[in-house]
């Protein structure tokens, strides 16, 4: 037998209740990888790439009695980070899924986390840590990868009016990839929600304008709102100084956004613009500043509807610069001194689901 094979041997006879095969099966792979490797030399060499799994604690001289059904080891489920893409009239994208090792039937939330120029889905989650908050709250986390040919930077084309409405561009391939993974999946259509950093936050704002039936939560971070550009120049502008002020109608879409007031690349104004767009320009907030023993302050305010209900918070990071708060520096554009905005977007979110309808 080959080392693969002597390694399913040895889960088998585990699950038949052989122990002491099945750790003689092991030593034995252990063995012939070793000498395999060897020749390579390096710390290292007798790692072993076949899949894991548990083998039960047993009392001694008790390898000779099968373990009864009740009690025999079953497989150990693992978390899934799976590349796909999606199509559609509006185009082709590719995409990373993250699915937690606990997810079965049952439906789950699911946050689309959008990266910002010149990242991908690896690095975005790499930077977020949003995986390791999947893995311990219980919801999917799809990444859409922007494709370099359309846009040299890989930054989503906000700025653009074919990419800027319902039913076109970047927003109808982005909803339709979103609602292709809750048909794949089991997926929680009362907890669908969608982030972005830089241009990524700012195509999250326009998706949840654009698809308020489909996102439940907004979450925008060192981005803009949707509108406040037509094409190069006038998104240049507004990432200079936050642009003229917007004339619409507030949407209502909760939404959570974080902005360093350092940001040298998006003016920390577009925050503001983001927050009028959801809550409107004179709603009143409640407005706390929060010191930090280490690290970044900052100010947080909290915008709700008259009879109570949160609608938006705006995190305002002192000395913050175009960067994921509070990220890893396993990936780009993150800031580790600052708040966890990964841990309070989730927050965010599972505090609004889709509300009943009357």
């Amino acid at each position: 037998m080959n080392v693969r094979q002597l390694m399913n041997e040895a889960a088998r006879l585990t699950r038949a209740g052989d122990l002491r095969g099945a750790t003689a099966a092991i030593q034995t792979a252990l063995g012939m990888r070793s000498a395999e490797r060897a020749p390579h030399g390096g710390a290292g060499a007798d790692v072993i790439d076949v899949e894991a799994f548990e083998v039960p604690q047993v009392a001694p001289g008790s390898f000779d009695e099968p373990a009864p059904e009740s009690h025999r080891a079953e497989p150990r489920r693992k978390d899934c980070f799976v590349a796909g893409d999606y199509v559609n009239r509006a185009g082709r994208r590719d995409y990373k899924l993250f699915i937690p090792a606990d997810a079965g039937s049952r439906p789950l939330p699911l946050v689309v986390l959008l990266h910002g120029c010149t990242q991908d889905p690896d690095d975005f989650a790499a930077g977020t840590a949003m995986n390791d908050l999947a893995r311990a709250h219980g919801f999917l986390v799809l990444y859409p990868a922007q494709s370099q040919r359309l846009n040299p930077k890989r930054c989503w084309n906000w700025f653009k009016p074919n990419h800027q409405q319902r039913g076109r561009g970047e927003p109808a391939l982005l909803a339709g990839m979103t609602r292709d993974v809750m048909e794949r999946h089991a997926i929680d259509s009362e907890r669908v929600f969608v982030a972005g950093l830089s241009a990524g936050g700012a195509m999250a704002a326009i998706l949840g304008e654009a698809y308020p039936e489909l996102y439940c939560a907004v979450g925008v971070h060192s981005g803009l709102a949707a509108g406040v550009a037509a094409d190069l120049p006038s998104a240049l502008a507004a990432m200079k100084d936050g642009g003229a002020p917007l004339r619409v109608a507030p949407s209502g879409v909760p939404t959570i956004v974080f902005h360093g007031d350092a940001d040298p690349t998006v003016h920390p104004s577009n925050g503001d613009r983001v927050i009028a767009a959801s809550a409107g320009a004179t709603t009143a907030a409640d407005i706390e500043r929060i010191e930090a023993t280490r690290g970044r302050a900052c100010t947080r305010s909290v915008y709700r509807t008259p009879d109570g209900k949160v609608v938006a918070e705006h995190w305002l990071i002192h000395g913050g610069a175009h960067a994921w708060s509070g990220g890893s520096a396993a990936g780009s554009y993150t800031d580790r001194h600052g708040p966890d905005a990964s841990g309070e977007m989730v927050r965010f979110f599972m505090q609004h689901p889709r509300r009943p309808r009357h």
